[in-house]
């Protein structure tokens, strides 16, 4: 069974945060795009969905996090080195995020996080499989 995930984020402003992931690299899909959201496809099995707060709250009956100031969850990429990890945060840095948490290096696992414009916390994270192994 293949299984995609659709992470379903609030933003403040649409077409800046969906810029900001554009500039990560990562495209947009017009199909499942329109003014109240955005579809961005990280790749084949994750999109992230960008929802206007407004319509955001058409989903839950909670109150929406504010992360600017909590953190709602922290969500992780795996990347295939340690320089794919050090491009993709110098990426979200160049597209106006923020680091979020020192990186952190133990030999066979390498990490470094930031957030987006609306403060949500991304790791993204390299693990050396031969060393995991041992």
């Amino acid at each position: 069974m293949s299984t995609q995930i659709f992470v379903n984020l609030p933003v403040k402003a649409l077409q800046q945060a969906t810029d900001f992931y554009v500039g990560l690299g990562y495209s947009k899909n017009p199909e499942f795009s329109d003014d109240n959201a955005a579809c961005i496809v990280v790749n084949e099995h994750i999109c992230v969905m960008l929802l206007v707060e407004r319509f955001f709250r058409t989903f839950t009956k909670k109150e929406i996090c504010d992360s600017s100031t909590h953190t709602e969850a922290i969500l992780a990429l795996s990347a295939d080195s340690r320089q794919d990890v050090d491009a993709l945060v110098n990426m979200a840095a160049a597209a106006g995020g923020r680091p979020s948490e020192e990186s952190m290096d133990q030999g066979g696992m390498y990490s470094r996080s930031f957030q987006d414009l609306d403060g949500h916390h991304w790791e993204v994270f390299w693990m050396d499989q031969a060393a995991a192994e041992q």
